[in-house]
């Protein structure tokens, strides 16, 4: 009986025992998998903290490309108001100098060359000249002319550049301001309202950009700050501490590194990434990015509850489902921080205003954002795999290619046609990784507008030059064949009486073609102002398709017309039918027979149209092309060259742009931008 009982609690305790063995393995089966769980979760973190990282990286430096590009942007239209304001002082000068300046005249240069105010200073301060009437007499001076110009009555200066500074008496109003010194040392002030300096810096400066990033619900802040100061900021700015109040603040400042940390703002756990922002090899501050925490809290609180419930499952279940849980976790993790920071770079690639390109030496092209596409007129399908040469073939921009990172101007041909550009290069380079990132702004629109601009002051004072002279030949002209007239009337010779009259009447038709030249003198010195009105654009390039039809058919010559858009115009239609049958008069001589011209309509966007009057002709050379604008330049043997110097003005008038491609052999092309409704 005893060893039976003996027996059966060996066999108990041999059951407990390996029912024991087996808890114990379990348990720390399953303590070795919540171990093994925990370090996962812990690891995960760490991955997404370094994606966010990596994430803010990008951010700030896109941010500090498109910083350092409207600060140069900024540069480049204060230089121009300070070349303006030089060349202009200088003329003054010279003007002063001689003797020949007066109120009325300095008022008379203002206005012409559209400068605020003109004052001429003695060397005591005191104003002797000005371009405008006083009245400020008794009125609060924000600071006296004597006292900003001493270094040009003292001798220490010569030029002085004010720049964006108050108004003298206005404490709302701001003037970019210049001043040269004259004779006896007296100073020449120059200002123009600096309005545009402002709106410029207002619609794309720091501000702007700050806020439309900030815009993503991900980014609590945004700020650029120095030592002291916040100088641009967005988001929730008020907790930000000063640089000098952290140490890990100043440190980057100091060393011009990259880093991030974890702070508590408000209660509100945040990753704040910061980057020291250069300009001119000038440390400006801090860029400092504040991201929410908030998708990651909630992902590995997810997570961690997930863990649980699964762990147990898988004591359960076995080591299998719980090795096929962490591997699919972990790899929706990865995935979920791959989306995040390609969503937030895709973002702000796209959606930039200038167009970027990154290219890998081996690759090709690797990203084309929407502003590349539009223009290098291309899809991502269309250079995916091609290197950039295939985008810049042109032999000026070769120059970009062997360049080290920097900015530049270009003058590249793209689709055959030219296109100034602002580009910004930077390579990154390791081991195994060498990309181009270009950040290319195009300038082409501003540069035509500028030299339009410069043509028609050009042409503007010829034309007035022209007036004057035209004046004073008219009245002889008509004197003498008036005598002509009178002479061929009344007067018979005794002899060679043919000869006589044939020859007074070539004097008579001379004079009267002198005279037609003089008008058209007159016309271009004095043009009509526009008188614009509201029409289908097909009803002018249809008449004067029909108007030139039988002409171009004469010379077996086929005019062609190609109307891509039908919709109401708000132009002067007797003006601008004038600017066509200019060019397509030409057009007509310059192809002379058995060839084609086409009349085309396009629309660029929703408030601009273009009209390409197009030929195959024998072209233009390059100085031909340069000149064909101005006045009195003509290829023409009877030409007077004042025919396309009215049409450029004209299209000017009309707020328009007008351009010619042409090639000697190969045609020409006018090409005329004009707003589809202008302002009156």
């Amino acid at each position: 009986m005893k060893m039976k009982l003996s027996f059966e609690n060996r066999k108990e305790r041999g059951f407990w025992s390996r029912a024991g063995n087996l808890i114990v393995i379990f348990l720390v089966l399953a303590i070795l998998m919540i171990t093994s769980a925990f370090i996962e979760l812990n690891q995960s973190k760490s991955e997404q903290l370094a994606l966010m990282r990596e994430q803010a990286h990008s951010l700030l430096e896109s941010i500090i490309v498109a910083s350092t590009n409207s600060l140069l942007a900024n540069e480049e239209l204060e230089l121009s108001y300070r070349n303006r304001l030089l060349n202009n002082a200088v003329l003054i000068k010279e003007m002063f100098e001689k003797g020949i300046i007066n109120n009325s005249v300095l008022r008379q240069l203002s206005k012409k060359n559209n400068i605020y105010r003109v004052n001429i200073f003695n060397n005591k301060g005191q104003k002797i000249f000005y371009s405008h009437e006083q009245s400020h007499f008794n009125a609060k001076q924000n600071f006296s002319p004597k006292d900003v110009l001493r270094p040009i009555f003292t001798g220490e200066e010569d030029t002085l550049i004010f720049g964006l500074r108050q108004a003298r008496y206005e404490d709302d109003e701001i003037r970019y301001a210049i001043a040269i010194a004259a004779k006896n040392r007296s100073a020449i002030v120059l200002n123009v309202n600096a309005a545009e300096i402002l709106d410029f810096r207002k619609n794309i400066g720091f501000g702007v950009l700050l806020r439309k990033v900030s815009e993503s619900p991900s980014i609590i802040y945004l700020a650029l700050q120095d030592s002291n100061h916040i100088l641009a900021a967005a988001g929730s700015v008020n907790q930000l501490k000063p640089i000098n109040d952290s140490p890990f603040l100043s440190t980057i400042l100091s060393d011009s590194i990259f880093d991030t940390r974890q702070i508590n703002i408000d209660t509100v756990q945040v990753f704040e990434a910061a980057h020291p922002f250069v300009h001119h090899e000038k440390v400006v501050g801090l860029f400092r990015v504040g991201l929410s925490m908030e998708p990651i809290q909630a992902i590995n609180s997810r997570v961690f509850r997930r863990i649980i419930v699964i762990t147990i499952f898988l004591i359960v279940l076995g080591t299998i489902f719980l090795t096929i849980f962490f591997t699919r976790q972990k790899y929706d993790l990865l995935r979920q921080n791959y989306d995040i920071v390609e969503t937030y770079s895709g973002n702000i690639i796209q959606n930039v205003s200038d167009a970027i390109i990154v290219a890998h030496e081996e690759e090709g092209i690797t990203v084309f954002n929407s502003a590349a596409k539009k223009l290098f007129n291309k899809n991502e399908a269309d250079i995916s795999g091609k290197s950039l040469k295939f985008l810049l073939d042109s032999p000026v921009c070769d120059d970009l290619f062997s360049m080290p990172s920097s900015i530049r101007h270009f003058e590249c041909d793209i689709d055959g046609e030219k296109k100034y550009l602002l580009i910004s290069k930077n390579e990154i380079a390791d081991k195994n990784l060498h990309n181009i990132i270009l950040v290319i702004r195009d300038l082409t629109q501003e540069k035509l507008m500028e030299a339009q601009m410069h043509r028609n002051e050009r042409l503007t004072a010829m034309g007035e030059l022209a007036s004057g002279v035209a004046h004073e030949i008219r009245n002889p002209l008509n004197t003498i064949g008036t005598i002509v007239q009178q002479l061929d009337k009344d007067f018979e010779p005794v002899s060679d009486k043919r000869e006589y009259h044939e020859l007074a009447g070539l004097v008579y038709n001379e004079v009267k073609r002198i005279n037609e030249t003089v008008q058209d003198f007159l016309r271009f010195s004095r043009p009509e102002p526009i008188q614009p009105s509201l029409f289908p654009v097909t009803d002018l390039i249809n008449q004067v398709g029909l108007q030139y039809k039988s002409a171009a058919e004469v010379q077996n010559i086929k005019l062609n017309i190609d109307i891509n858009w039908h919709g109401e115009v708000y132009w002067d239609n007797r003006q601008i039918k004038q600017v066509l049958i200019n060019i397509i008069q030409n057009a007509i001589e310059a192809v002379e027979k058995s060839g084609k011209i086409l009349l085309s309509v396009n629309p660029l966007d929703k408030k601009t149209l273009e009209i390409i009057i197009q030929d195959d002709g024998k072209g233009m050379t390059e100085s031909e092309r340069n000149n064909i604008f101005n006045l009195y330049f003509t290829t023409k043997a009877r030409g007077t060259g004042i025919g396309l110097s009215i049409v450029q003005r004209i299209v000017y008038e009309h707020g328009g742009i007008i351009s010619v491609n042409s090639e000697p052999g190969k045609g020409s092309a006018f090409v005329i931008k004009l707003p589809i409704r202008i302002d009156k």
